[in-house]
This record gives structure tokens, sequence and C-alpha cells, in this order.
């Protein structure tokens, strides 16, 4: 899903644009909370270019790719903690702080909002949906990339848990995103890719969810979400679907 095209051309105006999924339109205005992170924008195969460049630059062997994509854990692992490893793994003569600034301004180098999502987002918000972003992280930097990659364009609104002051799967993180849009929670649906953070977060409020699997199998039997999909634009149709 990452574009390779030059970030600040229009790629996103949408004139033209067709999907290779039908979206069904709908004359209610219900929420979707969206997740950003592997939802909205690609951020593993951000990291993964990075990463590639990355190995080369300091001579590592390309077989270690698979290595580093396992530490970083989806960008799970601690940006301090993943920094040590790498300086451990390669003994690199770097300050922790700098490599920790590489690790994250490196792969937002490579990151853009793929111009079909951007066409399914405005397809969804001309049929009625509202959708926002909600996501956990720090917030300049979460910020910065809605802004930067133009996600901001095709979304209502966004809350991002460092300024929120609470983090997903807690129920109250949604109920501030609906407040943000003046809209009450019945009806909305949640769309991600992390089980605990989006679908959990879903089932304690008893919303309807759909999984982003990205090759996973669903393995937690303490909830499960209501659709199973591969991507954020065939989830956004399954959404739309359900107001047939």
């Amino acid at each position: 899903m990452v574009q390779k095209d030059p970030a600040d051309r229009p790629e996103l105006a949408l004139v033209g644009c067709s999907l290779p999924y039908s979206l069904t339109y709908s004359a209610r205005v219900p929420l979707v909370f969206l997740a950003l992170d592997d939802t909205l924008l690609d951020r593993s195969g951000a990291f993964k270019l990075w990463a590639k460049g990355f190995l080369d630059e300091i001579a590592a062997p390309q077989e270690d790719l698979d290595w580093l994509l396992s530490v970083d854990a989806d960008g799970l692992t601690s940006r301090w903690d993943l920094a040590d490893l790498i300086r451990d793994r390669y003994q690199l003569d770097v300050p922790s702080i700098d490599l920790m600034e590489e690790l994250h301004e490196g792969p937002l180098a490579y990151e853009r909002l793929d111009p079909l999502v951007a066409c399914a987002l405005q397809i969804a918000g001309d049929a009625g949906w509202v959708p926002v972003v909600v996501t956990n992280g720090p917030h300049e930097q979460q910020e910065s990339r809605i802004r930067r990659t133009g996600l901001d364009r095709y979304i209502a609104d966004w809350v991002i848990s460092e300024q929120a002051g609470v983090s997903k799967p807690n129920p109250r993180i949604f109920a501030l995103a609906a407040q943000r849009v003046r809209m009450r929670l019945s009806g909305a649906w949640i769309c991600g890719d992390s089980p605990e953070a989006d679908i959990g977060g879903a089932a304690a409020m008893g919303l309807p969810s759909v999984w982003l699997h990205r090759g996973r199998e669903w393995i937690d039997n303490r909830f499960a979400p209501t659709r199973v999909v591969g991507n954020v634009i065939q989830g956004l149709s399954a959404i739309m679907a359900t107001a047939k």
C-alpha cells in the first residue's frame, strides 16, 4: 500500500476514482471509528521500506530484515528498546537517542495515503457516514502523520490517546471521539487491525466491529469481530453494506 509517488502530487483529487469494491450508499448518518496504523496508513509497509535501506546503510545482511520486523512488532516495541536492540546486535557506535529519532522519523519518509483508501473514505463520507480516527500514540507524531499524508481531508476528526489521556481499548476514548463530532455512539462501527485495542474496545461497548486480518488468524476467545476482511477498503464496504 505504500505509494512511491511524491507526497505533494494531486493524487487524492478523486476525479474519476473507481474502487475494486462496491460501496453502498446510505441515508443514515452513523459513526465509523477507524484505526490509523496498518488500517488507514500502511505503517508496516513504510517501516519495511525504511528497514531495507537502513540495513544497507550499516552494511548488515538483508537476511536480517525478518529479525528487524519481528523485534519492531508492528511498532508496539518502545523505540528506545528497539534502538538498544539494534545497537547491541550491530555494535553501532551511535547514541541511542540518535537511533531512536531515526526510528521515529525514517519510516515516515515512506508513508503515503493510498489513493484508493482516500476514495473509499470520500465515498463513505458522501454517503452520510462520519469517519473518525481513534489512535493510540504520541499526539504530535500521530497528528503530523494525519496532516502530512492528507488524511485529514477525508475524515471528520481524530482523537489521539496521549492528548485524550486515555487509550484504546478503554471505551472512554471512543466516547470522546463521538463528542468531538457531536454524535451519539449508537449505531457506530469500529474498524481496525488490533484484536485488543480495536475489537476489544468494540466488545467493551457492545458495538459491531470489522477486523483487518492482514494474513492472521483470529485466536482470541474472549470476543470476536462482527466482520473479518483483508483491508480497510473492504472494511468500509462491509460496514456500508449493513445499511441496505
